[in-house]
């Protein structure tokens, strides 16, 4: 047995890469799992194919998933990989510059050979692995299918294929012995997952510990690792996606508010998750409806918030397109509703799986005529939770939609989640409409309170029985009106209705830095991690830059204008192409600067450091 000594790491970022039948996804959200349960804090990025299907081998077919794992506080997924495990010749070459020079390069040598190294557009001739071109790296070439074959040489029922499909299970050892972690968890998900199929359990188990012991008997590594459990606040933690925080958000606001939950949804990347999800929660009353189309989703949810439960659809870009004229007709009826955008890339279909904040102009105007909706953004993935709570609490507490922005990056990224209790929770008010006031002798539907809100009749309520629809409303009485002082009366009411949640909402606060300085860094939902791990590298280096992160984008804090005065300069990183600084612009009048990057993937701390730097 190799002699192996042990050594202690603060940081590690970790790039599985492969095939998208490599299993790649899988391999990365068990060691994440395992990397969960021993109190590391970490962040993750899965980058999947922007095909259903791309073609075996090749670069568009490449599937990631990135895990940054550290025993101090993490923020981001990591700029750059510590290790890169490499199934084939594509992965290698689409991840290569992603991985910092002195790194670990793990291969699959059977992903070189030359049908892999040509479907990866190499030369002719040409093999990374022997010319020398990786020699700035720490290169460990294992032949990972020939070894996971022969682990399964005793189960006969096998063919290649099947043995092949737990070649994952070999790399996810390996790693699990090079990190001194045990391979309990994955053991039992695999039991749970596969327990009525004996040989596809006991195949995947056989080779896990092969992985293991491979690493364990051969002299690839003469130095194992260690990460130290991150100091956290005490609690119960768990390892959440955003898409599964968000779905819990709507069952904590079910239960809080004793309303029931009705998502009307249509499948779209990367949204899909949350019906999955919630589909599961049947036993806590929530409803789920998969529609025929984006349209009938959430007029299917507009009909369920009329009949008195929260109406929600879940949807991306191209369905929030298709859903804009019904989000106006709940903007006319003044109903609770909420709408979910995971966005990603665009326009038209775009990029179905990457990454992308530009629809941020589609929820502020993005709708005929005057039709104000407030907008909520979520930041991480955890924040999910808390983010749709928020939405749903001033949706039905103001009677409008509410739009909730995520992304690809958030929905399907990872991070501890220190669990709420119901006490944590703020009420939510329900006030159905149950009796007339002394000065109203019939119900007016439009009777406004004092948040400028409709009262909420559930229909079949005896004495309370009205009309609405997309018509302009008559003031007060709800009939159709067509005149031109009531349509202004209207459009400016509706304004000042979402104008005046901000009277409801918490003040701006700053996340790090003083109150003045030099350069404010304003972002909004998931540059957040690269902005903070940035600011706090400048903090530390006696530069006066500060960070405010924006939850509430429609309307805004009532101080946030109070605050930019206080700084010479604004930076507003974003993943599109200048949106919310164009709104920065035109409500505060500042010369406000962007960072633009519309890759499909997320901004990078160093990136941001750079430009920050250029302002100091």
């Amino acid at each position: 047995m190799a002699t192996t000594k042990d050594e202690v790491l603060q940081n590690v970022v970790i790039k599985f890469a492969g095939d998208s039948g490599d299993g790649m996804q899988l391999t990365g959200q068990q060691f994440t799992n395992n990397t969960a349960m021993l109190g590391i804090d970490l962040a993750t990025f899965p980058d999947f194919p922007a095909e259903i299907r791309a073609p075996i081998g090749t670069l568009p077919g490449v599937s990631g998933f990135q895990l940054h794992f550290s025993s101090n506080k993490v923020f981001t997924p990591g700029d750059i990989a510590d290790v890169l495990v490499a199934m084939n010749a594509a992965a290698l070459k689409v991840n290569l510059k992603a991985i910092k020079p002195g790194g670990k390069i793990i291969v699959n040598i059977e992903g070189f050979d030359a049908k892999n190294l040509r479907l990866a557009n190499y030369p002719e001739g040409v093999n990374p692995l022997e010319d020398g071109s990786l020699d700035s790296y720490d290169l460990i070439k294992i032949d990972v299918t020939k070894l996971t074959r022969e682990s399964l040489k005793d189960f006969p029922e096998l063919g290649n294929k099947e043995r092949d499909r737990a070649k994952n299970m070999f790399v996810l050892g390996y790693i699990y012995w090079m990190y001194n972690r045990s391979l309990d968890n994955t053991i039992d998900f695999l039991q749970e997952k596969f327990g009525k199929k004996p040989s596809i359990l006991d195949s995947n188990i056989k080779v896990l510990q092969s992985g293991y012991n491979y690493g364990d008997t051969t002299e690839t590594f003469t130095t194992r690792y260690k990460v130290e459990k991150a100091k956290m606040n005490p609690g119960v933690y768990r390892s959440i996606m955003g898409n599964q925080a968000l779905s819990l958000g709507l069952i904590a606001v079910s239960e809080k508010s004793n309303l029931p939950i009705f998502l009307g949804a249509y499948p779209i990347t990367p949204a899909s998750d949350i019906l999955h999800e919630l589909s599961k929660y049947k036993s806590f009353g929530i409803k789920t409806f998969q529609a025929e189309d984006e349209i009938a989703a959430i007029a299917a949810a507009i009909g369920a918030s009329y009949g008195g439960a929260l109406g929600v659809t879940a949807t991306s870009g191209p369905g929030m397109a298709l859903k804009a004229e019904a989000m106006g007709l709940a903007v006319m009826l003044e109903i609770p509703l909420l709408i979910i955008n995971i966005q990603r890339g665009g326009p038209s279909t775009g990029l179905p799986t990457k990454t992308e904040q530009s629809d941020l102009m589609q929820a502020y105007y993005g709708r005929n005529g005057e039709c104000p909706m407030p907008i909520i953004a979520s930041s991480t993935p955890s924040d999910c939770f808390d983010a749709v709570y928020e939405a749903a609490r001033i949706s039905v507490e103001h009677m409008t939609p509410v739009v909730l922005l995520s992304d690809g990056y958030i929905a399907n990224g990872a991070e501890p989640w220190k669990f709420p209790t119901s006490a944590d929770l703020k009420p939510i008010k329900i006030n159905f409409k149950k009796e007339l006031a002394e000065d109203e002798p019939k119900f007016q539907p439009y009777r406004r309170d004092e948040k400028l809100a409709r009262s909420w009749a559930v229909p079949g309520t005896a004495g309370f029985e009205h009309r609405i629809g997309g018509l302009e409303k008559q003031d007060v009485t709800g009939n159709i009106n067509y005149e031109p002082e009531n349509h202004q009366h209207m459009v400016n009411i509706r304004q000042a209705k979402v104008d005046k949640i901000a009277d409801h909402i918490p003040l701006q606060k700053i996340d790090s830095g003083a109150e003045k300085g030099k350069v404010l860094v304003i972002g909004w939902g998931s540059t957040y991690g690269a902005i903070k791990s940035a600011v706090l590298e400048l903090q530390a280096q006696g530069n006066a830059v500060s960070h405010v992160h924006l939850r509430y984008i429609r309307p805004f804090p009532k101080n946030l204008g109070d605050i930019i005065k206080n700084f010479d300069h604004v930076l507003i990183p974003e993943i599109n192409n200048g949106q919310l600084v164009k709104i920065i612009r035109d409500q505060f009048m500042v010369d406000a600067k962007p960072y633009n990057k519309v890759m499909g993937i997320p901004i990078t701390k160093g990136e941001l450091v750079d430009v920050i730097r250029k302002m100091l």
